[in-house]
């Protein structure tokens, strides 16, 4: 789906040609037909990213972070009842790992995940760890920026890095601006 949605994204910003075109740039192995619920190679995903943003002219985290909102809406439209009983960025976020990914690991038994740490630290601070091999930390953040959008919420999200055994841990601090900024 992920894969799908970039070329979806990808259309609606430059067109079918062009998407045609960057897609033969690529060299990829499945030629770049993809279905919503095929399993693909993530140096495909990157690849794309790489030309996509060469072909916009746009940083390849600027435009992870927007295909972030925009697999945020489609989550949204898709998947309704991830969101009920769900009233805050928070909330949802805390949902993601131990709600959301065991519904889509039915789905897709295949699924090659990120996995998300979270913690509450008090009631205006969250901390969401990201962990992955694949290192989509912008596509993450744009998740996150979207969710906060979602519940009309205001914050400052920071974002460290570093990498363990392999695999890229990104922890994002979400600190939400005092009411009378909202």
């Amino acid at each position: 789906m992920v894969f799908t949605q970039l070329l979806a994204m990808a259309e609606s910003t430059i067109g079918e040609a062009k998407v045609d075109e960057v897609i033969d740039r690529c060299s990829l192995d499945s030629g770049g037909a993809y279905n919503a619920v095929g399993n693909y190679p993530c140096g495909e995903f990157v690849s794309l990213l790489r030309e996509f943003s060469a072909e916009t002219r746009t940083d390849v985290g600027t435009l992870q972070k927007a295909f972030g909102r925009w697999m945020f809406r489609n989550f949204v439209s898709n998947y309704p009842a991830f969101f009920e009983n769900k009233s805050t960025a928070f909330e949802l976020l805390e949902s993601v790992e131990h709600e959301i990914h065991v519904e889509v690991r039915k789905l897709y038994p295949d699924a090659e995940l990120p996995t998300f740490e979270t913690a509450l630290l008090d009631e205006r601070s969250f901390e969401f760890v990201y962990r992955s091999p694949r290192g989509l930390v912008s596509f993450c953040h744009g998740l996150i920026d979207a969710t906060l959008d979602h519940f009309s919420q205001k914050a400052n999200v920071t974002c460290s890095q570093e990498t363990q055994n392999g695999e890229l841990l990104a922890r994002f601090l979400i600190q939400l601006c005092p009411e009378d900024e909202n």
